[in-house]
């Protein structure tokens, strides 16, 4: 328990000190207007509140993340703490923020033309690429997910409440929502939805130091607890588990808040502030799904054999993290809880999925410079993107789902050293230390080694033995610092 209290409270000191250090370091700026202002349509550039802003924020960049990810992750170990804990702060946070902000000082460009700007027209015309494909990915796959558990959930009468009945309500909500103006649909039941999903991790929060379990130490650490993943803890924690520390999703949705974004001495809060707390509610899914595992009376010799079995379908051999929430909320939260599970599982998903699909028409229309002014423009550009994930919904995801979470995480890489870059330019154009650039370089170096050693050692990818993987991605990490040094001497 010292631990996860050590670790809640670092994420809470990183983002006062911390999130200060890398606001400072930007440069925020007060009195410079902002795009919802110098830009504003009506649609997509809209004046918001703060308060609703974050809460957006949270819930688009929270999805079933920082909850489903959290508990494979802790699988495991306790090593789950540190990834959340340090990759948050240092690399989460710092690359959701200065996405964000960045898309400010850009008039709300989206994250393809940040990375274009910054890293050339190559990356800009692949990050288009890979950016929609993603944001069609997404929605695809938060449509069927929460159909599932719906239809699990609620009981069906013929047509009536079936997977395939949900799949056309939700469906029809992502056309409503990616087509109206942000603050009609979006603005107006995010922070129901955002504040739901805070009260169910508060109410966690005290089962944890409340109910009966326990939950392991950082001197457990350093080994890989999973009973069943052949992939080694390093890279396989840092990829299982995105959305609670780093996610390249994230910098996908960070311009659709700096377009609302009334002043840029927010971002701190908006961006920064939304990331720390999807850590907390992460921190708190890992040390719940453990704790609840360890106190039950199922098959298994360790709390991450029984964590295991208690999140797998008798029926069908596979594991599903819903089913556990569904569990520790019933158990731990009475009927409340019932229905914060339904939120949980199912709006969480939800709200991701129709930022996915709105991200992905901003993006194509920036490349495309259409503006999205009347309805029937927005028609024009979204109905593609509703074909291709309805054409993907019929796909079999369990494949394709793996290589998701690598893109994901690549999507991360190039953002990050973007970032860098951007610092990198404005040192030497204004004269700051050099040192800055450091709280980009540092996470995309580290990034860039998660990545490479995934793809060469999972079995989806090259499948190659750890030593050898360890190698290639130490001279792959190398040539990369090289040169962004060269680079950055040339200047």
């Amino acid at each position: 328990m010292i631990s996860f209290i050590s670790a809640i409270l670092c994420l809470i000191f990183g983002y006062l000190f911390y999130g200060k250090l890398v606001d400072r370091v930007f440069g925020s700026d007060s009195n410079r207007k902002t795009p919802c202002f110098t830009c504003q349509d009506g649609v997509d550039y809209i004046p918001m509140p703060t308060w609703k802003v974050y809460l957006i924020q949270f819930l688009n960049i929270a999805g079933t993340g920082p909850i489903f990810g959290a508990i494979q992750g802790i699988l495991f170990g306790p090593a789950a703490f540190f990834w959340i804990v340090l990759g948050c702060i240092f690399g989460g946070a710092v690359h959701d923020y200065m996405s964000g902000m960045i898309s400010i000082r850009m008039n709300g460009a989206s994250l393809p033309e940040i990375i274009g700007d910054n890293l050339g027209n190559i990356p800009r015309l692949l990050m288009r690429v890979v950016s929609v494909v993603l944001m069609v990915l997404v929605g695809a796959v938060f449509v069927t997910t929460p159909a599932d558990l719906l239809g699990m959930m609620v009981p069906n009468n013929g047509f009536l409440f079936t997977k395939e009945f949900w799949i056309m309500v939700i469906f029809g909500y992502y056309i409503l929502a990616t087509l109206m103006p942000i603050d009609k649909i979006i603005g107006a039941i995010y922070p129901i939805f955002g504040i739901a999903l805070l009260i169910m991790a508060v109410g966690l929060g005290y089962g944890i130091f409340t109910e009966p379990g326990n939950v392991p130490e950082v001197t457990e650490a350093f080994t890989n607890h999973n009973p069943k993943s052949a992939m080694p803890l390093f890279p396989g924690l840092f990829i299982t588990i995105a959305c609670g520390a780093v996610s390249g999703f994230h910098a996908t949705q960070s311009p659709m808040m700096a377009r609302c974004l009334r002043n840029e001495k927010y971002g701190r809060s908006v961006f920064y502030g939304s990331m720390i707390t999807e850590g907390l509610v992460a921190l708190i899914w890992a040390a719940a799904a453990i704790k609840f595992a360890d106190s039950l009376d199922v098959a298994g010799d360790t709390p991450y054999e029984k964590l295991l079995n208690a999140m797998t379908i008798p029926e069908t051999g596979k594991m599903s993290p819903a089913l556990l929430v569904n569990k520790i909320c019933h158990s731990w939260m009475g009927s409340v809880g019932a229905v914060l599970a339904v939120l949980g599982v199912v709006a969480a998903p939800v709200t991701s999925g129709d930022t996915a699909f709105r991200s992905a028409r901003l993006i194509t229309a920036d490349f495309l410079h259409y503006k999205q002014n009347k309805v029937y423009k927005r028609i024009l550009l979204s109905l593609p993107l509703f074909i291709g994930s309805a054409v993907l919904m019929m796909v079999n995801f369990d494949i394709l789902w793996r290589y998701f979470a690598w893109v994901n995480q690549t999507l991360s890489v190039f953002t990050l050293w973007a970032i860098t870059v951007w610092l990198g330019l404005r040192c030497r154009r204004e004269g700051h230390s050099k040192f800055e650039v450091l709280i980009g370089l540092i996470p995309a170096l580290w990034m860039t080694m998660i990545c490479t050693s995934y793809i060469l050692i999972a079995p989806e990818g090259f499948g190659m033995h750890p030593d050898y993987a360890y190698a290639i991605t130490g001279i792959v990490v190398i040539c990369f610092f090289v040169s962004f040094l060269s680079w950055y001497k040339r200047i």
